[in-house]
């Protein structure tokens, strides 16, 4: 029986209100083979099946909503040099020529972006500069330490920027300094999800959107089935992150699903939009419940927050975010908010990505942990590579150390709760 055509949407923000023309796919139907069956449309997933279709895979890409309907469609755009961790504490978990290869690795994964958006002319808004702006001394000194160790590992795009320069790139009076970085960026995001999904099937990849996986077989002859068809493969890659839900139980107790939330303001105009941001850079701040901001194409500011570790939304949000931007942008008091939008990211225990096996044939990738724009490109370079028979460098990754969330079933969430309070007492005394 032939399924009924099934169309979701993306929930509404600025950005599905400015993403590419793109006609919902059809949901998969009956039984399909291929070399790889790919679950989740997210970056990771996409990365991987088109990394692998240039090697000669035929992979089919399963997709529970839209393409790039989770994080990959809402995050904050902000592609942001290295990891969520110091280079000198991951070694201290793998040791230094690991930790090596993983910086190495996590400059490799913003090249392979650049590559992705100008080989396939990916219409995302792509730019570069960025500003990890301090608010208080301690701030500073944290980010002068970073800088120390990014130039011992020979990263030149860095600079420290002092309180009287900071009008020059944002005109935020709470600012005492910061890092600036030229090599990290910002980008729409889901048109740059988009926009890996036309070059996937460019390459033949078949993507059917409305298709939630509800069993996967990761023995040896994979599987993974929709409540309309099965696909499959030689081999399987999870690639839905914080939504793959309880699909594979033994690595969903690695991450944890946290909610991000953002406001995009009215049109501001071009010279209202560029005297807040002079230097037109994405700008994060350095607590470590940050706040994080950038310019639209259409000169609207989107501003990025209130973080949610509950699962729960919190009240009254889009009041709560603009009050949190005022607080950095006075000036903006006569503006109104035209969107208010979120979505779930996965972080991990540790703060660094989450890679391995579930068995010979099947492979997962999660846990981003506030990095996936830049990050999820390598990865998903990593998985293709290790299908392929090289897995060298996906086990560099796979090294690192995972421990579950404390506390069993009901009792993770609010252990975490009480954790990010204490955080977030810290970041405000």
């Amino acid at each position: 029986m032939t399924p009924k055509p099934h169309a979701p949407s993306w929930p509404r923000s600025w950005y599905s209100d400015t993403a590419i023309a793109c006609p919902p796919r059809p949901p998969l139907a009956g039984e399909v083979r291929a070399d790889v069956c790919v679950v989740g449309a997210g970056y990771t997933g996409l990365v991987t099946a088109i990394e692998l279709a240039g090697k000669g895979y035929s992979v089919t890409v399963l997709e529970a909503e839209r393409v790039g309907w989770g994080a990959s469609g809402r995050n904050g755009g902000q592609i942001v040099t290295g990891y969520n961790k110091p280079i000198s504490t991951i070694a201290n978990w793998v040791g230094k020529d690991d930790a090596r290869h993983l910086w190495d690795l996590s400059e490799e994964a913003k090249a392979i972006l650049a590559d992705l958006v100008a080989r396939h002319a990916i219409p995302c808004d792509l730019k570069w500069g960025y500003l990890h702006a301090a608010l208080k001394p301690r701030h500073l000194e944290e980010l002068r330490d970073y800088h120390h160790e990014l130039e011992a590992l020979g990263y030149g795009g860095t600079r420290m920027v002092e309180r009287d320069e900071v009008p020059s790139l944002v005109a935020c009076r709470r600012y005492v300094g910061g890092l600036y970085d030229a090599r990290s960026g910002q980008l729409h995001p889901l048109n740059y999800a988009l926009g890996l999904a036309a070059a996937a099937e460019a390459l033949g990849v078949r993507i059917h959107e409305g298709s939630r996986v509800t069993h996967i077989d990761h023995g040896p002859a994979p599987s993974a089935s929709t409540a309309a068809g099965t696909v499959r493969a030689r081999f399987l890659v999870l690639a839905g992150n914080a939504y793959l839900g309880r699909l594979a139980p033994k690595i969903q107790s690695r991450i944890m699903p946290v909610a991000t939330y953002m406001i995009g303001t009215e049109v501001l105009g071009p010279e209202r939009a560029r005297a807040l941001i002079p230097a037109d850079i994405a700008v994060a701040d350095v607590n470590f419940v940050l706040n994080y901001y950038r310019l639209s194409s259409d000169h609207r500011l989107l501003f990025g927050g209130g973080v949610s570790y509950s699962g729960l939304d919190r009240p009254e949000l889009a009041g709560l975010l603009r009050r949190t931007m005022l607080k950095y942008f006075p000036q903006l008091r006569d503006v109104r908010s035209d969107y208010c939008w979120g979505g779930h990211v996965a972080i991990t225990l540790n703060r660094t990505p989450h890679l391995g096996r579930l068995s010979p044939t099947t492979y997962f990738a999660q846990g981003y942990s506030g990095h996936g724009v830049a990050l999820t490109a390598v990865c998903g370079r990593l998985l293709a590579e290790a299908i392929n028979g090289q897995a060298g460098r996906f086990d560099v990754f796979a090294r690192l150390p995972h421990a579950p969330f404390p506390g069993p079933g009901p009792l993770k969430t609010p252990a975490l709760v009480l954790a990010m309070t204490w955080y977030r007492m810290r970041d405000l005394l």
